[in-house]
């Protein structure tokens, strides 16, 4: 895996964000709220949860171990969510733009959540682990969505990829 290939799943990671984002926008606020059976609750949980996650690891590839986690309240509609989340994915694709080769096969240590050492063979994986994961996330929002009436429609890569030819 190289710079040039996860710049372009990180490009990929956003524009599906976006779609889906799009979508939440013919909620209600009661809609986005609305609790679901889902791993991380309904919309808003689930999108937070997808927000945490980049956050939290482009903090750790830039050196900082944050301790504490994003919460559903402080999103209490889609447009806290939506300002909060172009200014992580400015600085996540940044991140990504700024990255070596070099230092993507480099040893990546970090500390979780609770300040426990971790230390992973290379960088590389763990940037594909936020793009894999924002897929699984997404995947479930794109339900609950759909459920409620607003389909994100095709966000899988091959679409990105057709779009961008």
């Amino acid at each position: 895996m190289n710079k040039q290939d996860l710049q372009l799943l990180f490009r990929y990671n956003a524009w599906a964000n976006a779609h889906i984002l799009a979508a939440a926008e013919g909620l209600s606020d009661e809609q986005f709220c609305a609790p679901a059976s889902f791993p991380h609750g309904g919309v808003r949980g689930t999108l937070v949860h997808t927000l945490f996650a980049e956050w939290i690891w482009r903090n750790r590839w830039e050196g900082t171990s944050p301790i504490f986690r994003i919460r559903e309240a402080e999103f209490p509609n889609l447009a806290n969510l939506r300002s909060r989340w172009a200014e992580e994915e400015a600085k996540l694709l940044a991140f990504v733009d700024s990255v070596s080769d070099e230092r993507l096969r480099s040893v990546f240590d970090y500390k979780t959540t609770r300040g426990d050492p971790m230390s992973e063979p290379a960088l590389w994986p763990v940037m594909m682990h936020v793009v894999n994961h924002g897929t699984q996330h997404r995947a479930e929002a794109a339900a609950l969505l759909t459920d409620l009436g607003h389909s994100p429609g095709d966000i899988d890569l091959i679409f990105f990829l057709r779009e961008q030819q």
